[in-house]
């Protein structure tokens, strides 16, 4: 019911002028004539039609605005529980991969070269991700600049 509040009051308020016509026996066309005819010594008949057709476009432009609107904030939504689920897997894999480090480290013969170049790579991996989960603007362009090769 809620998302159809303006649908009901136009009803209601469809039905009262219908139910007031039938009963007080009002011919509403009639009523419509008169007022334009009145306003036609005044020449603000010509900017009647205008003016409704100006305002019914714009409350079309607003309402489609909202709908874009809504449905950017559900993607950002989407987007923030994506990033903090990918932070949380991510994360699960880098202590993970300490366990692999810690045993290298204690293997004598385990190259300290492979071992260097997986530090570069871990701390590679770490400084994308907050790059990444600290983007101003979500929006494509901005993702892909945040996790690009300096």
């Amino acid at each position: 019911m809620k998302h159809y509040t303006f649908t009901l009051i136009g009803m209601v308020l469809a039905l009262i002028v219908l139910f007031s016509a039938l009963f007080f026996k009002i011919d509403l066309f009639e009523v419509v004539h008169s007022v334009l005819s009145g306003l036609e010594k005044y020449e603000a008949d010509e900017f009647i039609i205008p003016v409704v057709i100006f305002s019914v476009f714009s409350l079309f432009d607003q309402i489609r605005r909202q709908r874009l609107k809504k449905i950017e904030d559900e993607k950002i939504k989407i987007y923030e529980a994506m990033m903090h689920s990918t932070h949380h897997i991510l994360n699960n894999f880098l202590n993970q991969m300490l366990l692999f480090k810690m045993s290298a480290d204690n293997t004598p013969d385990f190259d300290p070269e492979i071992l260097s170049l997986y530090d570069v790579v871990i701390n590679d991996a770490t400084a994308q991700i907050k790059a990444l989960g600290n983007i101003a603007s979500i929006d494509e362009v901005s993702i892909y600049e945040s996790v690009k090769p300096k």
